[in-house]
């Protein structure tokens, strides 16, 4: 693996204890009918065969569902981008933060895994009760056509393509850096989501170019800003349920 500017030292000193705000009540939380809604509608929509599910960020390392099968996969037409603005989990009204989701254009290589073989709606069920949470995220789960070294298959893909409110799209490398620099929630902070995503995906051997760019930046970013020598024997802490 190559060696990464942002080491788990810097990472540790962008730490710090917040205060969880709790959700934004200007939101319209899904009830337990809607996500059964959703799940009967999305299993209606999937192929022959097993469940898959592709993962770009944090579900690579933080699946929290069973599988039987990983591959390397690519879609074609998205790109990873911090494109999420966080008022909580990882970052603060004070210090907002942003996390990742798919944006149009480009290529994404990832990672897709093979659910058990079960019942659709119910398996489905699971996952978007882990990964969305009100009726304005619901546009942000789809059905991704990915292309792996087997074949061409589909796989269920989240926070995909999403836009509008909550969401700050094609930001300059920079101007993301000196955010995830400095922001943190109540599960952590950007710079240790980006180290994560990043370490993870250079152990499946996926090198995506901006998100490396990205992490230089932030090693600068935090060095300027600590503007002191980086202590010994830290290490991010363990990644908690997030996006993607």
């Amino acid at each position: 693996m190559r060696q990464m500017s942002l080491t788990p030292e810097l990472v540790a000193l962008c730490h710090r204890d917040e205060a969880d705000s709790g959700p934004d009540l200007s939101w319209t939380e899904l009830k337990d009918g809607d996500f059964q809604t959703l799940a009967s509608r999305l299993s209606g929509e999937a192929d022959e065969g097993p469940l898959w599910v592709f993962a770009y960020g944090s579900l690579i390392w933080k699946p929290e569902f069973e599988s039987v099968e990983q591959r390397l996969a690519t879609a074609f037409g998205w790109h990873r981008s911090f494109c999420l603005d966080m008022v909580r989990w990882r970052g603060s009204a004070a210090q907002p933060g942003l996390m990742m989701a798919l944006e149009r254009g480009g290529r994404c290589n990832g990672v897709i895994y093979r659910l058990p073989e079960g019942e659709k709606p119910a398996q489905i069920e699971r996952l978007l009760r882990r990964e969305i949470s009100d009726h304005e995220s619901v546009s942000s789960v789809r059905w991704l056509p990915v292309h792996t070294a087997q074949g061409a298959l589909r796989a269920l893909g989240f926070w995909v393509g999403v836009k509008g409110r909550g969401t700050s799209l094609s930001q300059p490398l920079d101007r993301v850096a000196s955010i995830l620099a400095r922001a943190c929630g109540h599960i952590g902070s950007g710079a240790e989501y980006l180290y994560n995503t990043v370490s993870h995906l250079e152990a499946f051997g996926i090198h995506d170019r901006n998100l490396w760019r990205l992490q230089e930046l932030v090693a600068d970013e935090v060095r300027a800003l600590h503007g002191r020598p980086v202590e010994e024997g830290s290490a991010p802490r363990q990644e908690q349920p997030s996006t993607a």
